[in-house]
Order: C-alpha cells, then structure tokens, then sequence
C-alpha cells in the first residue's frame, strides 16, 4: 500500500508538471508579427503637415485663461480670479493657481468678463488667444498677452498594459504609443493589431475605432494623436484566453487528483494502522 501510495504521489506530480508546460510552450507561441510595432519599414517614414498638431477645445473642457498687459490694472477686469484679500478686490498675481477655471458648455461657450459670451469650442488654443487679443485691443491701450490653457486633458488606458489608468498630459498633446508609453506598454498578451480607441466628438457623436499598431503607416492615421478624454482598450489575444482555460482547467484537475490522492493516503494510514 505504501508502494501504491509513493506511485499515486509521482503520478501527480508529473501530470502537473506536463500541464504547466503545455500552458508555458503555448504562451511562447507569439511570432515576431504579432508583438513588433510599425513593421516593414525599410526606408525612413515621412509624413508633411502644414502644422503642428493642436488640441482642439471641446464642451466640458476647463480653461485658464490670463491677459497681462504693462498696465497691471488695466488688464485686471479681464482675469477670473478668486475673491482675494486685497483693498481694490483683486490679486496682484495672476498665476495659474489663483486663476477660476472656464467650464466650456454644451454649446461650446464660455462666459468671459466683459465680452461675454465667446464660442471656444473647436478651436485651438491659439485661435482663442488670437481672437481675444483682437477684442481686448479695444479695451487696452497695450496689446494684451494672452495665454489659454487646458488644465483636464486626460486620456485613459485599459486593458492588456502594465499600468491601466487616467492620465492627465499636461503639454496638451500626446500621441498613441506615448500613452502606450505612460501605462508600461502593452503586456505581451495584448492584440497588437487591434487596439480600440474610443473617441466623443465635440458634437457629443460617440465612435470606437480600431487602430493597428504593427502598422507603419499608423504615423499618418487621424487616431495617431489622441484627444481629450479619448479611452484605449487593449484587448487580450487568443494566448491570453486559452491561457484562461486551461489556467481554469489545470486548476480543476490539480483539485480533482489532490482529493483523490488525500483519499488514497487516508485509506493506506486506516489499512496500516489495522495491520
């Protein structure tokens, strides 16, 4: 009996060793053609741009927006500030930290002191700076300096990458691989070629696109800068999800022969120990 036993013990071992190699050879089956990015590239890739990228403002973004002129006064009531301490009702500094944020509306507008209402949406920073610097030359007698800022662009990774979360960009602009970057890079069970963007346009239509990244040409894609609040999804490839199985499937097993081996164990102390 103690034979038998000793044979059930190495019988299972080896049936779990088998099975955790059959998981690892299949978790190495990954060819070259489905890890790499921007594959075939023999020469350099150039693409022409008539500028550089620049985010586009959209309803709920939130804005600091700061006029300075030489006449500090002057260009006082042009500031959102919060209620400070001094005698005439305003700060003496005017830096990002002391400015109220503009919430942009679900029309794309702001509500700016003195000049109103202005739509914002869809343009860029420097479009806005430009349009405010031709409305405020009508106030003051210095042309104003002007600076717009986005303080909640955030895009977010999830899925098969090493640090799935929200990330604020603080220089505005940030391309794919960048954020890829910013969460670890992808795992090595995450779909290289189909990774799904998901992207809300300032007229609240909603799209999920698929982006390709073992493609070269992914420089020249319309999804290769992300926007804000723009969601990446890296799904798990069919490795992952076989893995799952038999990782589920191992486990059952290991379950199943440890009971029959505890059984077997109990039934040779009880046939000794009569003996």
């Amino acid at each position: 009996m103690k034979q038998k036993h000793i044979f059930e013990t190495k019988w299972v071992r080896w049936m779990s060793l088998m099975v955790l190699s059959l998981v690892a050879l299949l978790s190495s089956c990954q060819s070259h053609k489905e890890i790499a990015y921007l594959q075939d590239q023999e020469g350099a890739v150039r693409t022409a741009m008539d500028s550089l990228y620049d985010a586009r403002i959209k309803p709920k973004d939130l804005l600091t927006i700061t006029v300075n002129t030489f006449d500090k006064e002057a260009s006082l009531p042009f500031n959102l500030m919060y209620p400070a301490s001094s005698p005439n009702g305003y700060s003496n500094n005017i830096g990002e930290n002391a400015m109220q944020k503009y919430l942009v509306d679900n029309d794309g507008s702001i509500d700016f002191p003195v000049l109103g209402r202005i739509k914002v949406s869809g343009l860029t920073k420097k479009e806005v700076e430009a349009y405010l610097r031709g409305r405020l030359s009508l106030y003051l007698k210095d042309e104003p300096l002007v600076n717009v800022r986005m303080v909640n662009y955030k895009i977010s990774v999830i899925g098969e990458v090493a640090r799935p979360n929200t990330y604020t960009i603080t220089n505005e602009k940030v391309n794919i691989l960048e954020a890829l970057a910013l969460a670890g890079d992808l795992t090595i069970y995450g779909k290289r070629k189909n990774v799904k963007l998901m992207r809300e346009s300032e007229t609240g239509e909603r799209g999920v696109y698929v982006v390709d990244l073992t493609d070269r040409n992914l420089i020249n894609s319309p999804y290769f800068y992300l926007q804000q609040n723009d969601v990446l999804y890296v799904e798990p490839n069919r490795t992952k999800m076989r893995n799952s199985r038999y990782s589920a499937l191992t486990g059952q097993i290991l379950t199943g022969t440890s009971v029959v081996v505890s059984v077997a164990s109990l039934i040779a102390t009880l046939t000794i120990k009569k003996k």
